[in-house]
């Protein structure tokens, strides 16, 4: 006998739902609002059209110029951070134990620098690198080699790296972990009888048992990058120069520090349709792949 199907639930989320649209939309409509009208001052507003968007998106002015250097640098920074957390993310989840009493505490110990907030990881890493009394830049010139985040853009993009490396990666451990964990030891059993390497192990039942599970870890590391704000902010203020402007920062000085309203919308909505555009790239192909293997 099929199940009857009870639709009652919905009711205990419809609560929730409507507090959810309620907190997106009324901010979505105030941005498109200011992203199609121009102010003259006193709250007096007029249509402009797409007059913003066409400035934001030509490379030949001022703001657009800025809107696509930013976006080389996100894209650069998300892709930097993704090729070195996934690969090390999977490679110490290889390395954790899988039974015994030293689990629980290695997960713990993995996991504690996601609960640290975004600003106090800013804050922590603000004074670890600094080269006069900061651990980190101080053993960096110790080795001879210069290092001054606030004055070299080399040194500050190294810097945000490691520091999204060191807060985010233990995300990607843990989901790699439980994938690995939920591999049933009849594969492991038929490769030990086939005499398989290790390589051959990760390469023919772990990776691809993985790959549910990354795509979840890539969705979500590409947002959190690709959305950075905090950890550059107060590390580098955005610099040296415009070194780690990225366009959340970006955004942020156009909107609060030149108060131009209606070019920071529409970068604002420009710059969420290219997240959910590259999100949905990264999901398609990634399920893509799934699919011919399984087929």
């Amino acid at each position: 006998m099929e199940k009857p199907i009870n639709n009652r639930a919905w009711l205990l989320v419809l609560p929730v739902l409507a507090f959810v649209l309620f907190s997106a939309l009324l901010p979505m409509m105030t941005v498109v609002n200011y992203s199609l009208q121009d102010s003259m001052g006193a709250n007096n507003f007029f249509w402009n059209g797409d007059a913003w968007f066409r400035d934001v998106l030509n490379p030949s002015t001022d703001i657009g110029a800025r809107f696509f250097d930013a976006l080389i640098r996100n894209l650069s920074f998300s892709f930097a951070a993704l090729l070195i957390e996934v690969p090390l993310g999977i490679a110490i989840a290889l390395c954790l134990p899988r039974s015994g009493w030293a689990v629980g505490p290695c997960l713990v110990l993995i996991a504690l620098p996601m609960l640290i907030p975004w600003n106090v990881v800013g804050t922590i890493w603000q004074i670890f690198a600094r080269a006069d009394i900061g651990l980190f830049g101080a053993a960096i010139n110790g080795l001879g080699i210069p290092y001054n985040d606030t004055q070299d853009p080399v040194a500050a993009w190294i810097t945000i790296v490691i520091i999204d490396v060191w807060h985010w990666t233990p995300l990607v451990i843990l989901l790699s972990y439980a994938g690995l964990r939920a591999i049933p030891d009849a594969f492991y059993q038929a490769a030990r009888i086939d005499a398989a390497s290790r390589w051959a192990v990760f390469v023919n039942i772990e990776l691809p048992k993985l790959q549910k599970v990354l795509v979840i870890a890539v969705l979500l590391r590409f947002m959190q990058t690709f959305m950075i704000y905090t950890e550059p902010f107060v590390v580098t203020g955005g610099g040296p120069g415009s070194a780690t402007t990225f366009l959340s920062i970006d955004l942020v000085k156009i909107a609060l520090g030149q108060v131009d309203l209606g070019n920071a919308a529409a970068m604002s909505l420009i710059y969420n349709l290219i997240t959910i555009t590259l999100c949905w790239i990264f999901y398609t192909i990634m399920t893509q792949l799934d699919r011919r293997r399984d087929a």
